[in-house]
């Protein structure tokens, strides 16, 4: 008898942070910058986004750039497998993380610059995914982040490229709206003002 393959993580950390250097200095990385996180501790954004994903997700795939070594190391004791790549394209990222997983049975993508998304977020997305839906978090603002992908569109998340995300593939009948009562859905990093809590 077979192992059942359950969804899979996706955590997208391969991007350069360009807004975020031209404040905060050449070589600084988003990533690693300190912000207090939903639990009021101070860790990297990171470190906040692997935690808050607790434990609704067995499997986690982070995809990096192999000169991340410190978000690297980090992802590696949260027992993510790591794939890394040399590109900062969000389509790009998605199909090598994609590819890294195939006989995934959907992925949970999440943004590794989105360190206020509660874990009780990530596990209702992720309850709800099935293999011919897209379900992504939704609140007052609209939908946010993260978004699960059934299997059903494995074929056209291993066709992306480039900086093409997959937000052409979100048509209305494929698209399950997850209520959420989570701002943090909404917030990533773009700036050193973007870490107050």
């Amino acid at each position: 008898m077979s192992a059942i393959i359950a969804p899979c993580a996706l955590i997208l950390a391969a991007g350069q942070g360009r807004r975020f250097q031209e404040a905060a200095g050449q070589g600084s990385d988003k990533l690693l910058a300190q912000c207090r996180g939903l639990d009021g501790i101070e860790r990297s954004v990171i470190e906040h986004v692997l935690r808050n994903l607790g434990n609704a997700v067995e499997r986690r795939v982070l995809v990096t750039r192999a000169h991340k070594t410190h978000v690297i190391r980090l992802a590696e004791a949260y027992g993510c497998e790591v794939v890394v790549l040399d590109s900062p394209g969000m389509g790009d990222s998605l199909r090598t993380g994609v590819e890294a997983s195939a006989d995934a049975d959907g992925w949970l993508v999440c943004l590794g610059d989105m360190p206020f998304v509660t874990t009780g977020t990530f596990a209702k997305v992720y309850r709800s995914m099935a293999p011919e839906r897209i379900s992504i978090a939704h609140g007052l603002q609209g939908q946010g982040h993260p978004v699960g992908f059934g299997r059903a569109f494995r074929e056209q998340l291993l066709a992306l490229h480039g900086d093409q995300g997959a937000r052409r593939l979100f048509a209305e009948e494929y698209m399950h709206r997850v209520a959420c009562d989570d701002l943090g859905i909404y917030r990533d990093i773009d700036r050193p003002d973007d870490l107050a809590g």
